[in-house]
């Protein structure tokens, strides 16, 4: 890990993004709440947001953060399912990997709740879209 002590206590927001292209009648599905595992969105939302608040014992050299807030929103859309995670707390370094593991997570549950019915997903597009706090910031 890296010594971040020496810098200052700021408030940090990151938010990330992804999609899980699916055959448009897999969507309906999912719509319809008529997938055997349950309820996609609320399944995954829930799951997105336990794997930001886990992320520092995910990936190995990442620092154990306070969060504030965690959202993670998913929209039916005709291809497809987008993921948007929204990652909040004050602290000495970034939320970024907590709302780009959110939003990979989440993926991973669509498309774990949806491998019965589609072959065809493709999880893709995991970027991060905006970042404030600290020395650097990204607007996408």
């Amino acid at each position: 890990m890296v010594d971040v002590s020496a810098k200052p206590e700021t408030r940090r927001l990151a938010v990330a993004e992804g999609f899980v292209r699916m055959q448009p009648a897999t969507v309906e599905i999912i719509e319809r709440r008529q997938v055997a595992k349950g309820d996609v969105f609320t399944v995954a939302k829930v799951a997105g947001i336990l794997a930001a608040k886990g992320t520092a014992t995910l990936i190995p050299m990442c620092h154990p953060l306070l969060l504030t807030d965690v959202a993670v929103e998913l929209e039916a859309r005709p291809d497809g399912v987008f993921i948007r995670a929204s990652v909040a707390t004050v602290g000495r370094t970034g939320a970024e990997m907590e709302a780009l593991t959110a939003v990979s997570v989440a993926a991973l549950t669509v498309y774990d709740m949806c491998k019965a019915v589609d072959q065809t997903m493709v999880l893709g597009d995991i970027r991060l879209v905006h970042k404030e706090g600290g020395k650097s910031e990204v607007k996408r």
